[in-house]
């Protein structure tokens, strides 16, 4: 399964030229990602793929992350999940608490008290991850792990580790070619 999405995401989903990161760093190539998260051949293979990487982390409740990246790779797990009998529930993390309804930042199930993991789809700088794990607090989560599809190695291990998080990752740049 890991090497059919590391070649769907080398095929599809790396693109080569000069880009501006969200973090405002440059690059000479961009992994999309939703290129493929999106797709219903690649899909199933990353719900397989994260369950494999987070299927040591006992106890886990939910996955989720801040949308958009992170709500295709939830959705993936929340179904390839259920297709093996696991019970991962999926969450949403607003960039902002709603200004309306019940003003929420995080959606889906409730969360007090239970064990979830951040998911991400690609990661650079570590920033969205962390903002989500700050939410997720807030309504009384215990963040358990970030987990991330693609690791770009540019920091963000260390800065999620540093908040006290455990760091997971399925592909790295050497297994896209990109080291």
């Amino acid at each position: 399964m890991r090497r059919r999405l590391i070649d769907h995401i080398s095929a599809e989903a790396v693109f080569h030229g000069d880009f501006t990161l969200t973090s405002g760093k440059k690059a000479t190539y961009y992994v999309d990602l939703r290129k493929v998260s999106l797709d219903h051949r690649v899909a199933p293979l990353i719900g397989q793929v994260m369950i494999d990487l987070i299927a040591e982390v006992p106890d886990v409740v939910a996955v989720g992350g801040m949308t958009m990246g992170a709500d295709p790779i939830a959705a993936a797990i929340l179904h390839q999940g259920a297709a093996r009998g696991l019970a991962y529930d999926a969450f949403v993390v607003r960039k902002e608490p709603k200004d309306h309804g019940r003003g929420k930042q995080v959606e889906g199930p409730d969360l007090e008290g239970k064990r979830v993991i951040v998911l991400e789809d690609t990661s650079t700088t570590g920033g969205s991850p962390l903002k989500a794990v700050e939410a997720l607090r807030k309504v009384g989560a215990e963040v358990v792990a970030v987990a991330v599809v693609v690791d770009r190695d540019t920091g963000a291990r260390e800065v999620i580790e540093a908040a006290g998080v455990p760091y997971l990752y399925a592909i790295g740049l050497a297994d896209l070619g990109l080291a």
